[in-house]
């Protein structure tokens, strides 16, 4: 059940350096692309299949990856333009149950997510060495994070669920 979970383990935070930050980068970029090709030729059928049994289903990650992702932007640019600013935390279940996530089709979240991640990218790849180490207090977790790691955490979050998507085409054949 862990590995149906979590398919790339859990997101494990790791110390600066230029060659993590080159393939964070990479991995934020390329999510859009990643995330359209785990799509591909799936019909509604497909798309309203859970990829675990008790979790979401491949059109609620989809979304929920949209969701997650313009969230995590805005909390980027609060970071690097606010003193450890308080950031919003929302209920990720409630929003993969509302009307958008269930009525809208995944394209519309893989073109949000095509735009979006060409303006953080921008941003991102702009970031000094010493801007990576300002914090955002995050009060669910009650507890400072950097930059540098949410950088890391929204990398892993995007493979995280490309692997959910790829995981489960794998085990249906399709």
């Amino acid at each position: 059940m862990e590995a149906l979970r979590y398919p790339i383990g859990r997101y494990i935070g790791q110390p600066f350096s230029e060659e993590q930050l080159q393939e964070w980068l990479l991995d934020v970029q390329s999510l859009p692309q990643q995330i359209e090709y785990a799509i591909t030729n799936l019909d509604h059928h497909q798309l309203d299949t859970p990829y675990r049994e008790g979790g979401w289903t491949v059109k609620q990650v989809v979304h929920h990856v949209a969701d997650s992702h313009m969230n995590a932007y805005i909390r980027f640019k609060l970071g690097l333009t606010e003193d450890n600013p308080v950031i919003k935390p929302y209920d990720e279940s409630l929003w993969a149950e509302m009307s958008d996530t269930k009525n809208i089709p995944v394209n519309i979240s893989t073109t949000l997510l095509y735009a979006l991640h060409s303006r953080w990218y921008e941003i991102l790849k702009n970031i000094s060495r010493e801007q990576w180490d300002r914090t955002l207090f995050h009060p669910e977790h009650k507890k400072q994070m950097t930059l540098w790691y949410l950088l890391g955490n929204y990398a892993w979050h995007s493979k995280h669920h490309v692997a959910h998507i790829r995981n489960l085409r794998d085990r249906m054949d399709w």
